[in-house]
């Protein structure tokens, strides 16, 4: 089922703020966010350039981003960020690198 498609079916009840936070955490898990046009992309152990490189996104990538948590700062295409993306288990990318269409935060914090 998309996010699309969800309906309140409680009888018209509002849910309390904390179901509703559950709900926007779960809907951007769901989204895949570019990396910037002609970048490879180093994903690193860590939230800043001093950690080892543990892999390389190809150019034209797209990331599901778990978490975010705030990190080294960074400038790339999209600004000058302190917040990395979580993509998997010790796997870190620069949100500058990133087109999430936010400054901010879009998904939980780490």
């Amino acid at each position: 089922m998309s996010v699309d498609q969800v309906k309140n079916t409680g009888g018209g009840e509002e849910q309390a703020d904390g179901a509703n936070e559950g709900v926007a955490a779960a809907a951007a898990a769901l989204r895949s966010y570019p990396v910037a046009p002609g970048y490879r992309l180093n994903v690193r152990s860590g939230p800043g350039t001093n950690y080892p490189v543990v892999r390389v996104l190809s150019e034209g990538a797209r990331i599901a981003i778990n978490c975010q948590r705030a990190g080294e700062w960074v400038s790339g295409p999209y600004g000058t960020s302190n917040i990395w993306d979580n993509i998997g288990s010790g796997q870190y990318v620069s949100d500058a690198y990133i087109l999430t269409g936010s400054d901010g935060y879009v998904a939980p914090r780490c």
